[in-house]
């Protein structure tokens, strides 16, 4: 059995303790948090402290909370030669104020609506040490079948390329709810679409997949979009990505 506490209670945090409870050979020893009352309808009450000298050695500790909080958190932690990871896919595994430190960063959105199959989330591993890092594994392993060794440019880089893909690619589905709301429409008729253009993305490169007025250089709707559109910011994303298109196409 591999022992685990997890300090946090946010959207990752509650994922974690969800998936690793039910795991196999992982005993979720603690979980650390501010206002107990967040995690009690995921733990029984008395595995739930929330202060840091009450944190009992285990073979791994996980900091799940938000990214500027890490250095600071980890800091807390005074038990001796104690294995520290966080989940971040931004901060370095430096930032962590550890002897023993690794990095268990699950590629994923989380809401704590969403129930997610962790089986199918990308879990990033980073470690100091090999054995160190043979126990992350084991862990991951546990919950998902998609494990990666990746360093922390590496994960920096995933993180900025996660951001444009998910964030961004919803805040787009944030402005054409607003388009339709504004014009009576129902967001719902566009719901047929945005799902087949996620799953063609599983066969086809984004570069093929590309369809749309820009990617065919039609200017003539291109104009007629940008004459319709009101909004300033609407308007103006969509001549930056409208270009970026364009830009793209010239490239090949």
């Amino acid at each position: 059995m591999i022992s685990i506490s997890i300090i946090g209670s946010g959207n990752v945090a509650q994922h974690l303790i969800s998936a690793l409870s039910k795991a196999e050979n992982i005993e979720l020893k603690q979980a650390f948090a501010r206002q107990k009352n967040t995690l009690t309808h995921l733990l029984d009450s008395d595995k739930i402290i929330d202060d840091y000298s009450e944190l009992l050695p285990v073979d791994v500790i996980i900091i799940a909370v938000a990214d500027n909080a890490i250095s600071e958190v980890s800091r807390q932690i005074l038990l001796k030669n104690q294995l520290i990871v966080h989940t971040s896919g931004s901060i370095s595994i430096d930032d962590l104020q550890s002897h023993r430190k690794g990095v268990f960063y699950p590629l994923q959105t989380f809401s704590k609506s969403k129930a997610v199959d962790f089986k199918t989330i990308p879990i990033c591993l980073e470690a100091q040490n090999q054995e160190d890092y043979k126990t992350i594994e084991a862990v991951a392993q546990s919950i998902s079948d998609c494990i990666y060794k990746v360093d922390s440019q590496q994960r920096k880089a995933l993180h900025v390329a996660a951001v444009f893909v998910s964030n961004f690619v919803n805040h787009l589905y944030l402005m054409g709810n607003e388009i339709c709301n504004e014009n009576q429409l129902p967001f719902d008729i566009l719901k047929p679409l945005i799902q087949e253009t996620a799953i063609k993305i599983l066969t086809l490169s984004p570069q093929d997949a590309q369809t749309g007025p820009a990617q065919r250089g039609d200017t003539v709707t291109i104009n007629t979009h940008l004459a319709f559109l009101t909004d300033t910011n609407q308007k103006e994303m969509y001549k930056l990505l409208t270009k970026s298109i364009i830009d793209h196409g010239k490239k090949l």
